[in-house]
């Protein structure tokens, strides 16, 4: 089961300890945060005590209105649970019957000066991405005319060379022979392993480092996947597609991927191939489709001629 490190979340959000426990080792296994409002006026059934506690302006000030065995009450059952952390945002006063819980059940307290809700959204985000599900494919991830492209194909057939001329052409590298896809709410994101990230294996020349030779520019750190390119030796007996009516999807964490098959051969240009595939994926977005227009055009000459 996929989980993030408190120490992890902390660094990132860059949250300032108020009490964390030397032995504390808590992992956080959800992306949902919660408020913990509903648990300061006594209501504890179905309490998500399993997720990252947030206070802000409003359940501070709520406490204040408490009286002080009531508040001291409900802060100690609050505090019998295991949650993994409790952010206090907002750069509120920090309750000292609030710590003394805390400590006395050995629960870690943070402060973050950022507002409640946006802290709210920067978790939700990071955790989201974090415990996505993901995988790891053979192949070579690039943007191309704003274009997420996963080049895929069996070893040597020219994977690597392929996006080393698109890169040459201006085009952004995100990784090179493993990339890693994170399922995430609004598609696939691609990034790359930090052993190889913006290093690519070229065939008689190495490992060549692309920031260096190429520039920041020409890279990229994520990349949503948009189309898959599928490269595949051509085959004199294989009838391929010739007008683009045939749509093919690559299946990738149950995602479906419009995919291309593109056959290779001496002296095809497969990179401007894949250059065009591009911006016909695009164009497509924007509403125009070529084969519509041939199709219309070949039934309009039908019609004239009969």
């Amino acid at each position: 089961m996929q989980y993030v490190k408190l120490e992890d979340l902390v660094n990132y959000m860059d949250l300032e300890s108020v009490y964390y426990p030397e032995d504390e080792q808590s992992r956080i296994y959800t992306p949902e945060i919660i408020r913990p409002g509903l648990q300061l006026a006594g209501y504890f059934d179905r309490f998500s005590f399993e997720r990252v506690q947030v206070m802000g302006k409003t359940e501070m000030f709520y406490m204040k209105t408490l009286d002080e065995n009531t508040k001291k009450q409900r802060l100690d059952k609050f505090f019998r649970f295991p949650i993994p952390a409790l952010i206090l945002a907002n750069e509120v006063a920090i309750d000292k019957d609030l710590i003394y819980y805390a400590k006395k059940y050995k629960r870690p307290v943070f402060t973050s000066n950022q507002k409640t809700d946006k802290l709210v959204n920067v978790l939700i985000n990071f955790l989201e991405e974090e415990l996505a599900e993901e995988t790891t494919i053979h192949g070579v991830c690039l943007e191309v005319f704003g274009v997420g492209v996963l080049i895929r194909g069996k070893s040597g057939i020219g994977k690597s060379e392929t996006s080393l001329e698109l890169i040459n052409r201006g085009h952004r590298l995100v990784a090179d022979d493993a990339v890693i896809i994170k399922k995430v709410e609004n598609g696939l994101k691609a990034t790359c392993p930090e052993l190889t990230q913006h290093l690519m294996e070229i065939r008689g020349l190495g490992i060549l480092d692309i920031t260096h030779l190429f520039g920041v520019g020409s890279i990229r750190l994520e990349q949503f996947v948009e189309i898959v390119i599928e490269l595949e030796e051509w085959d004199e007996n294989k009838e391929y597609d010739r007008i683009g009516t045939d749509e093919d999807y690559t299946e990738i964490l149950g995602v479906k991927i419009p995919t291309v098959l593109i056959p290779v051969r001496p002296g095809r240009n497969i990179s401007a191939i894949i250059e065009i595939a591009a911006k016909n994926y695009r164009q497509k977005l924007l509403g125009y489709d070529s084969l519509e227009t041939y199709s219309r055009r070949f039934h309009k000459l039908a019609r004239s001629r009969y």
